[in-house]
């Protein structure tokens, strides 16, 4: 009967299945991070001993060497460096951080009860949808969607009767695979464009005073629509039936309507949000604002704080919830429910100390750079003409595939694509090809990789959240929970783009398909 059973179940399920066992039987991420922190350690000695190194893509006739990390210097580095490694690896912070404002506004009941309301009132069969197309949007607050949407995905799903581990996944890819997409500019515009930009004028300077930031706008646009379709049907067809019912425990009273008192401390929740966000938004819209600056709308100051303003937005209505509702008395609550909070994330401290060594390491050997120029010198010895129609969508779908596999390597889009930018966008151009088609490009490949990435920062963080409705949940477990996203991503993403090709519509204003130099 059970091989029958099996027999039955898909060739994608089974595939997923194997990954899921094989994955699991990887040590704790704290010991596989530690593993790779060696790694590197070693496999800087070695290629340094071997003079590798590459030509540098920005400075012309330097070169990058592989820096040894088992020299005096590199010994002497890993120790100095130690402590700042940790305290300044990227998400730390902005987890903490954040994570006090959420505390509250859980440990008072306001999450909780909102969660319920929302259940209650809107269609259920809307709640996958909302949940991708918000996690997609998210990325206007940079990084802040990893660390509230994607727990808050778990418990909505939760509040529902359906697995929480989907609900957490369907956050998880429209934050992390969708995240290019997006219907307003984000910060990763000016981020990539200026770096696009830059590259592009090495070839024709006059053809780059003429591009802009916008440059792929109208397809971001198109992809936050067909993600949210994309990402709605991976989590009900695909994710859910395989996760199967949710064998946890969930207390019933998460799934009961709301009571007397907790309407009124909503609305009471709701008027402190209103008047916080009033309040905050003196500080960036007057012309006087503190928070507000010239130029660019993503380059003011408000988008570089969004982390104390997510907090404050949190904590305000979540205490306010807490003392009409009398889950809080006095200042000593408080207290009490940040410091319950902050012994929750001990699993996440200890996995950032080492996941901080391993990025710090590999940072500092440069082994991802000479990766990543090695990658643009295969394309670049391929030869393709831009001439052929169908040369031109292949080399575009190696270029995809190659700055995928590096983004499985270095987190950082920015990061990536100032070591990449110099290197293929004069290449492209070179072949007919417009910066902004190869920009574009580019973000397809580093957004859908990201969830299947062990090396993404904020993998880790998801693991945790993970854990807390499964304890047995384990790398192998989320790249295969999250493995056909990113598959599925790649492909209604790539047909995107050729289509895109092939009509010749512009990817934003003033952005051809084709350089015309």
């Amino acid at each position: 009967m059970e091989s029958s059973e099996t027999s039955k179940r898909g060739f994608l399920v089974r595939s997923l299945d194997m990954i899921e066992r094989v994955g699991n039987k990887l040590p704790h991420p704290v010991t596989l991070f530690a593993i790779f922190a060696l790694l590197v350690v070693l496999f800087s000695g070695i290629f340094a001993s071997l003079g590798v190194q590459v030509a540098d893509p920005i400075n012309e006739g330097e070169v990058i060497e592989v820096k040894s990390l088992m020299s005096s210097e590199g010994i002497q580095y890993i120790f100095e460096s130690a402590v700042k490694n940790f305290t300044g690896f990227a998400p730390l912070g902005t987890v903490l951080v954040t994570m006090l404002g959420i505390g509250i506004a859980e440990r008072s009941g306001l999450i909780s009860a909102a969660l319920r309301g929302l259940v209650t009132s809107v269609p259920k069969q809307l709640m996958t949808a909302a949940l991708v197309f918000g996690g997609i949007m998210s990325s206007m607050a940079s990084d802040a969607g990893y660390v509230v949407l994607v727990p808050l995905g778990a418990v909505l799903f939760a509040g529902l009767g359906r697995h929480p581990l989907a609900g957490l996944a369907a956050a998880f890819a429209g934050v992390s695979a969708g995240f290019s997409a997006n219907l307003l500019l984000t910060s990763l515009d000016p981020l990539l464009g200026g770096l696009t930009i830059q590259a592009a004028e090495t070839v024709n300077p006059e053809y780059a005073a003429g591009m802009n930031y916008m440059m792929n706008y109208y397809f971001m646009i198109a992809s936050v629509f067909l993600l949210t379709i994309v990402g709605t049907f991976v989590t009900d067809k695909l994710v859910e039936p395989r996760l199967g019912k949710y064998k946890g425990s969930i207390e019933e009273e998460n799934m009961s309507h709301l009571k007397p008192e907790e309407k009124k401390g909503l609305w009471f929740a709701l008027f402190a949000i209103l008047g916080t966000v009033a309040v905050l938004s003196l500080l960036v819209v007057p012309s006087w604002g503190p928070l507000r600056g010239e130029g660019d709308v993503t380059s003011w100051p408000f988008f570089q704080v969004l982390v104390p303003i997510i907090l404050i937005v949190f904590f305000v209505p979540g205490f306010v919830y807490g003392k009409v509702t009398k889950s809080i008395k006095d200042d000593k609550d408080v207290a009490n429910q940040l410091s319950e909070t902050m012994a929750t994330m001990g699993s996440y401290i200890v996995l950032a100390f080492v996941a901080g060594q391993f990025v710090a390491y590999f940072n500092e050997t440069k082994l991802g750079t000479v990766m990543a120029v090695n990658g643009a010198e295969f394309i670049q010895g391929l030869g393709f003409s831009g001439d052929n129609m169908f040369y031109s969508i292949l080399l575009i779908l190696i270029f995809i595939l190659v700055a995928g596999m590096i983004n499985l390597f270095i987190g950082s889009a920015s990061a990536k694509w100032a070591i990449m930018a110099p290197v293929f966008v004069p290449m492209m151009m070179n072949l007919g090809y417009s910066p902004e088609l190869t920009q574009l490009a580019y973000r397809i490949a580093d957004s859908t990789t990201n969830v299947i990435s062990p090396l993404l920062p904020y993998f880790a963080i998801v693991i945790v959240f993970a854990q807390k409705y499964d304890k047995k949940v384990g790398i192998g477990t989320l790249i295969s929970t999250m493995l056909p996203y990113s598959i599925f991503f790649t492909i209604t993403w790539i047909i995107m783009l050729v289509v895109w090709m092939l009509t010749g519509v512009p990817l934003g204003p003033n952005a051809p398909i084709h350089y015309p130099g």
